[in-house]
């Protein structure tokens, strides 16, 4: 049930994060709330929590510092990340690190809400697929970006890059630019000469285990 997801919203920004903590309240999260790094490092250990918004730049113990706790001690709990500096190295430092997603300042709270309400799906596609033993097979496509594009590259042989973007519907480019490299490290996706994706033999297989574990999800 939703209202049973747990969320700690971590920003030093008060006006922003108590906004936010009233908006999610009204759809249905249970919210908690840190006003800096440490106060976040500490509430997380004490607590499970499905998802935490995770501010970027605070002063003292920053996101990315925090982030790496939260890995360490709670690597269950899916993070987001709020910046206002939407750049792909910003991405791409933070998803290595463990963050699910980002999501940029300024932000609509629906835009927040569907990111959210994808990264809740992701941990059940985590858990299902560990369930089912398919963990190390669709490790790469926990992400709900990455399994969007195996499917679009399966249904249109290739794709370019702001083809890929238009598909579907994001409009942060870097996101894609990401997860593209993501699934191309990963063995899943390739790139021709001109600079056009289409799914490799691993990738088609890889679909072919993303079906059973929907299917599963479903049933």
């Amino acid at each position: 049930m939703v209202d049973m997801n747990k969320i700690l919203i971590v920003d030093d920004d008060d006006e922003l994060r108590e906004n936010l903590a009233e908006i999610l309240s009204r759809r249905g999260f249970h919210i908690d709330e840190a006003s800096s790094g440490e106060e976040a490092i500490k509430k997380a250990s004490s607590d499970q929590f499905d998802i935490v918004l995770l501010d970027l730049m605070m002063p003292g113990v920053g996101g990315m510092d925090v982030l790496t706790e939260l890995k360490k001690s709670k690597p269950r709990t899916k993070v987001i990340m709020i910046t206002a500096f939407a750049t792909i190295d910003n991405a791409v430092e933070a998803i290595k690190k463990g963050a699910s997603d980002y999501i940029s300042k300024p932000f609509q709270i629906d835009n927040l809400d569907v990111t959210i309400r994808r990264v809740l799906e992701e941990s059940k596609f985590d858990i299902s697929a560990k369930n089912l033993g398919l963990d190390h097979t669709l490790s790469s496509l926990t992400n709900y970006i990455r399994r969007e594009i195996i499917k679009l590259l399966h249904i249109n042989k290739s794709l370019h890059l702001m083809e890929t973007t238009r598909a579907l519907e994001i409009e942060d480019h870097t996101k894609v630019v990401f997860h593209l490299k993501m699934l191309k490290e990963s063995g899943l996706i390739k790139q021709d000469k001109e600079k056009a994706y289409s799914l490799t033999k691993e990738g088609e297989n890889a679909l072919d285990c993303l079906k059973i574990l929907e299917s599963h999800l479903s049933s």
